[in-house]
């Protein structure tokens, strides 16, 4: 497994490589059915509920109970490209006030490995501090799909 970190001023990029083709990692994050098998852990952070349409303009939610507490994260499709990158907003509900970031998975895949790349950009300082779990994310991802 490779995985490495990069932080920037209103950005973070997070990349793993994970046994598996890019279509089958692809479907994993867009599926409704998968999402919410694998996007959490229970007792820390759980996914509940996911709805996902799946083209430009298509809105997405994913409501769940984090550390105790209810949350919710929406956000619109702005770009689409199956299986290669996925590009949506992402709006948070314990960030009350904060302007919408954005979030694009990258997948590149050789051989039967994909490298997975997040890059989520225009976080506010407080926002890049709140979402450091991507590496976490990536891992119940490669745990999931390996």
């Amino acid at each position: 497994m490779s995985q490495t970190s990069t932080s920037m001023s209103e950005t973070i990029v997070e990349e793993i490589t994970i046994k598996g083709s890019a279509e089958r990692i692809f479907q994993a994050i867009v599926d409704p059915k998968e999402r919410v098998k694998w996007w959490g852990k229970k007792g820390f952070y759980e996914s509940t509920h996911v709805e996902s349409d799946t083209r430009v303009g298509g809105k997405w939610l994913m409501k769940g109970i984090g550390k105790g507490h209810d949350f919710s994260v929406s956000g619109e499709y702005r770009q689409v490209d199956r299986p290669r990158f996925l590009e949506f907003t992402w709006i948070p509900s314990w960030e009350e006030g904060s302007p919408e970031s954005l979030v694009r998975f990258e997948l590149n895949e050789k051989a039967g490995v994909t490298t997975v790349r997040v890059t989520h950009s225009g976080l506010t300082p407080a926002g890049r501090e709140a979402h450091k779990g991507w590496p976490q994310v990536l891992g119940w991802l490669r745990d999931y799909v390996e």
